[in-house]
């Protein structure tokens, strides 16, 4: 590992002093992912334009190309091709990696396999796409690349909404662009089961349209896997009349019984269609976290009732030629050991003492664990925690395999925020390559269902982690964000803003409220008088602003950033080469933190006007708030419908909701505006009327 380690810094080492050396005509090539060698040694004798044609040595075809590459003319002749490429599997680079030299006006990429020669031209790809954009000359360059994770998944989680279908063939081309290999779909109920058909939705997409995705994605070496929720995480099937009698608990939708062997013939018949629908995935993710069963007086543990539910899932994922996951943290929980898991102040002395206190309560258990299956340790916020590394420890050592999860997008309303959780995801991919696992998952919960455009940052932060390590710092994989996604012209700190709106939109999910998050408003017996903030009151002039000092100073530093912010949007979008959409998702995303802070301004107004007179004007701009949300909304809706299905069907059953998921509580987009809507109710009930 230090070997590799010391590569890395060499291989980076060496492309920034062959780019100070270089003629003027080099440009500025920022790769993503960093390859693990890339030495550049000045400027090629081809431009980007002259790459017309290509030769396939030993008959070997083209891979998938992107848009630069994808017009190359396969000749019969080498000595007329720019691009000559082959399949060589004695090359001395792990599975999928590559080599790539340029040199001339020769490039010459060799895969070590069929994925390696896929990946060597996606490299070619943002090289060109570099050169294109600067008018240079391509580097003569040198890569030797290959993956430190074998497995790189990211997480699609479909249970709360759907994307317009082109979206997802677009996504995959993005993600084999950056060298992602794999996604978990979590079809909850998108999927239109045909052996079980109440459980998918009105608008769920058919085993046919998954399978062409599954297709389409496989030809770039994308394996889609699918998540079906199994013991609990049930209420998208346990929420209907015909399924009732499958529940533990028979006023809750969240668990089945697994004591009831229909249990088990209506979770089989879903994974058939499941594995109908995604053909080419070699997984069956079965779930399993969070749930705690009765045992409808059985006289068994939790644990035992979990795992003898596991190995049924497990033995019917085998037989099916699937490879099970299963989420970990319920066995661990049952044991006594699941708080260390998270919380970094235990020290490594205090986690050994705690599993010698309390791990013969699933060593008791032992025999029944399943080995052909992957045990997914998962920690969205400190991967490093001792207790955290000694659970995944603990089932290596005892011969379970074990993979891990991080996560781009947890519970944060509007928009992933920590640097779109960069942090961890380093964290968890550098304990996974120390470790020595084959893999990873970047989970991107759609539980508060932020745009998925928002998630890409952190989506391509995992990429950077989970193929090449941890060479380049944030900030360096930020600037490389900006080249690759919009353009080099806005690769510079001067246009770093997402930080300063992620901040803003964490204030944002409680600037309207006076306790709890959006999620829990409509929950809530009384939200108007127990979560939506006090409102000033006729008579009582000065006393809200001075209950509200510290909301209203941030209110006004919101309302500056965020027109600093809409400036360099701005900027942005009229420098940006690709992704436009994005930018504008983000100038939504600001315009709505925006508005709650000049809401509250405007409450300033009227609470602290001088007479009748000024006190009726500022009370008029509080109506008017109500009329400018409703122009706001439309922008949201106009914006987000572009690429998302923005309502569910007329007749959807929502579920009983225990996790108080936000995107689960109304059928229309009502759920993202919880908070403003709310607001004007309690500001028409006591201030207009």
């Amino acid at each position: 590992m230090k070997v590799l380690k010391l590569l890395f810094v060499i291989g980076t080492l060496m492309v920034v002093s062959a780019c100070q050396n270089a003629n003027d005509s080099s440009g500025e090539f920022k790769l993503l992912p960093q390859p693990q060698i890339f030495v550049i040694d000045g400027a090629s004798s081809l431009y980007a334009k002259e790459v017309v044609n290509c030769h396939g040595i030993d008959g070997v075809s083209l891979p998938v190309c992107g848009d630069l590459l994808a017009k190359l003319e396969p000749v019969h002749v080498a000595s007329d091709a720019q691009v000559i490429f082959s399949v060589d599997n004695s090359l001395d680079v792990r599975a999928e990696g590559y080599t790539l030299e340029i040199e001339g006006k020769i490039i010459s990429i060799a895969g070590k396999d069929r994925a390696g020669l896929l990946y060597g031209f996606m490299t070619l790809e943002q090289l060109m796409e570099d050169a294109t954009e600067q008018d240079v000359r391509l580097p003569e360059c040198s890569i030797k690349d290959y993956p430190l994770l074998a497995y790189r998944a990211i997480h699609l989680d479909v249970k709360h909404h759907l994307e317009k279908t082109e979206y997802y063939y677009q996504l995959m081309d993005k993600l084999a662009a950056y060298k992602i290999n794999a996604v978990i779909a979590e079809v909850e109920d998108k999927l239109a089961y045909k052996r079980q058909p109440l459980v998918g939705s009105e608008d769920a997409l058919s085993i046919e349209e998954w399978k062409r995705l599954s297709d389409y994605a496989m030809e770039r070496n994308i394996e889609i896997s699918p998540l079906v929720q199994g013991l609990g995480h049930a209420s998208f099937i346990l929420k209907h009349n015909l399924y009732k009698e499958l529940r533990d608990d028979p006023d809750s939708d969240w668990a089945f019984n697994p004591l009831d062997p229909e249990t088990y013939k209506l979770q089989f018949d879903l994974y058939l269609d499941a594995f109908e629908a995604l053909p080419h995935g070699r997984y069956l993710h079965v779930g399993g976290d969070e749930v705690h069963t009765t045992g409808r007086g059985s006289g068994k543990t939790e644990l035992e009732l979990q795992l003898s539910w596991l190995s049924k899932v497990c033995s019917f994922a085998e037989d099916h030629g699937r490879i099970p996951i299963f989420w970990d943290d319920m066995p661990i929980k049952y044991a006594g050991l699941y708080r260390p898991m998270f919380d970094t102040s235990v020290s490594r002395n205090e986690v050994d003492q705690l599993w010698a206190e309390n791990e013969h309560k699933l060593v008791e258990y032992l025999d029944m664990f399943p080995k052909n299956c992957i045990y997914m340790r998962w920690n969205y916020s400190d991967p490093h925690a001792e207790g955290n590394i000694k659970a995944m420890e603990w089932f290596s050592e005892h011969g379970l395999p074990v993979m891990g999860a991080t996560a781009g997008q947890t519970r944060w309303k509007l928009m992933p925020q920590n640097e779109s959780n960069m942090e961890n995801i380093r964290s968890f991919a550098v304990t996974s390559i120390d470790k020595g696992l084959d893999g990873l998952l970047l989970t991107l919960w759609d539980d508060d269902s932020p745009h998925f455009e928002l998630y890409i940052r952190g989506i391509l932060a995992f990429a950077e982690y989970s193929w090449s390590g941890d060479v380049r710092s944030k900030t360096e994989i930020k600037t490389a964000y900006r080249q690759r996604e919009y353009s080099h012209t806005l690769a510079g700190e001067e246009y770093a803003v997402i930080e300063r709106l992620e901040h803003m939109a964490g204030w944002w999910n409680g600037a309207l409220l006076q306790g709890g998050q959006r999620n829990d408003v409509r929950s809530h017996a009384d939200p108007l008088n127990q979560r939506i903030i006090e409102l000033p009151l006729k008579g009582e002039k000065g006393r809200w602003t001075k209950n509200n000092e510290g909301r209203l100073e941030m209110a006004a530093k919101v309302v500056e950033d965020s027109d600093k912010v809409a400036s360099t949007l701005e900027a942005m979008k009229s420098k940006a080469i690709r992704n436009h959409y994005r930018l504008e998702v983000y100038e939504q995303a600001n315009q709505l933190v925006r508005f709650s802070a000049q809401a509250l301004l405007t409450l300033q107004l009227y609470d602290t006007a001088l007479d009748d007179a000024e006190a009726s004007e500022a009370l008029k701009k509080v109506q008017n708030l109500e009329e400018e949300f409703e122009l706001l909304r439309k922008d949201v809706e106009q914006v987000y419908g572009q690429t998302r299905i923005l309502t569910k069907p007329d007749d959807y059953i929502l579920d009983q909701d225990h996790h108080l998921h936000l995107a689960n509580q109304t059928l229309s987009l009502d759920w993202l505006f919880t908070a403003e809507l709310f607001f004007f109710e309690k500001v028409d009930s006591q201030m207009l009327n």
